[in-house]
């Protein structure tokens, strides 16, 4: 018989092989043939029982990992023995500190211009220099309350101004006090108000309380803003709509008193437009040129305005102004502006004419401006009115024209 290759391998030639040896090699290689069928089989009859006993006893948490956790109970610390820092410290991780905001810098003119308080300083020098002189402005000045009672009526399209009793105006009652000075005044009107209301609310918070506003008759929150102007000090003009030279190219709007209507009818227009608002102290011309220069259209609609205790202004926009001896002969209080500020809306043409109103004001001792509610005029007139009483004149109210002896007798030309 042939002998196993191992044996052959491992046994010295020559020498027969034990027999001892042989059958153990011979089991050896006999179980190392049988043992992966026995392990085979094993492992087939141990899943059998597992599957089994799974059936019969059932595992629902079968195959989810599992730990034991063994749960110490500890008593608190005494509230005594917490240490400050470590409280401090556990409050910080629950809640936050919330941040205390820390106020922008703003320069020295941003804190003038909204505390109200005036800096005379040398000339040509800006905040802050030396030789200061701060003067702290005086207590606001409060308006009559608006509407009066006394002074309105009600009209077909809503209540409307009216003479009072003894001859009491609404231009007298709405009027702004003119404060106390000396020196050469200027009276600026802003007109074309309650519209934007941004522009609106500029105007009224920015430009100085004797600065006197007209609103447009059209905003929404026209009889709002009104208010709102004169709780500010701000007293208060209407702007009439009327027909200008290019109508219907140029529109002023609805309701516009139009030179071929009947009186009447011009007559119902004003009042619709005099019920918008309440607290002014008369009308502005909105456009009108056409309307302006024609004495039988405009006569009727002067008569109404001065039969209610109102002033008229005109705005100077237009190179025509009333018709001479109008406003004497029906006794209405009128003035017209010289210079219209913005009529060029770049900054350095409002200097000039800011500059030319100066040089005005010094010559004649009085003088009247318009300008329209543009942001950048808003801004260049708040600008030049800071220092300027410092420069020795004086800002009043339109009323105060309205108001003079012999107003309406000899209107200003625009110059």
């Amino acid at each position: 018989m042939s002998l196993p290759s191992d044996d052959i391998l491992t046994r010295p030639l020559g020498v027969a092989a034990p027999v001892e040896a042989g059958l153990k090699g011979r089991l050896a290689r006999v179980r190392a043939r049988l043992a992966p069928r026995h392990l085979a089989a094993g492992a087939a009859g141990g899943m059998l029982v597992l599957v089994g006993l799974l059936f019969l006893l059932g595992d629902p948490r079968g195959g989810e990992p599992r730990v034991t956790v063994t749960i110490t109970r500890r008593e608190a610390p005494p509230a005594e023995a917490r240490s400050a820092p470590a409280e401090s410290a556990r409050l910080a991780e629950i809640e936050p500190p919330v941040p205390v905001p820390v106020p922008s810098q703003r320069s020295a003119e941003e804190v003038e211009s909204a505390s109200g308080v005036v800096v005379v300083r040398p000339s040509g020098t800006a905040a802050p220099s030396e030789a200061v002189v701060i003067r702290v402005p005086s207590s606001p000045v409060k308006l009559a309350p608006a509407p009066d009672p006394r002074l309105t009526e009600r009209g077909r399209h809503g209540p409307v101004p009216k003479m009072g009793e003894g001859r009491l105006r609404p231009l007298d009652v709405y009027a702004r006090p003119e404060e106390p000075g000396s020196g050469p005044r200027i009276a600026i009107l802003i007109t074309g108000l309650g519209i934007g209301q941004s522009a609106t609310a500029s105007a009224i918070v920015k430009l100085p309380p004797a600065v006197s506003l007209a609103f447009a008759p059209y905003g929404s929150e026209a009889e709002r803003s009104a208010a709102r102007a004169r709780e500010f000090g701000h007293e208060v003009l209407l702007q009439a709509p009327m027909e200008p030279f290019d109508y219907p190219d140029s529109d002023p709007g609805p309701q516009s008193l139009l030179t071929a209507l009947r009186p009447a009818e011009n007559a119902d227009r004003l009042a619709w437009v005099m019920s918008r608002v309440s607290g002014y102290v008369g009308l502005v011309n909105f456009m009108g040129a056409k309307l302006l220069a024609d004495a039988g259209a405009l006569e009727p609609v002067l008569k109404e305005i001065a039969a209610r205790g109102l002033g008229f202004v005109d705005d100077g926009t237009a190179a025509r102004g009333l018709p001479a001896g109008l406003a004497a002969k029906l006794k209405l209080p009128a003035v017209r502006a010289k210079i219209p500020l913005d009529a060029v809306p770049r900054a350095e043409a409002i200097d000039r004419e800011l500059a030319r109103l100066e040089a005005q004001a010094r010559s004649k001792g009085f003088v009247l401006a318009s300008a329209t509610a543009q942001p950048l005029t808003i801004e260049r007139i708040a600008r030049w009115s800071r220092d300027l009483e410092a420069r020795g004149l004086r800002l009043v109210p339109v009323s105060a024209a309205l108001r003079a002896p012999g107003a309406g007798t000899r209107l200003s030309k625009a110059e």
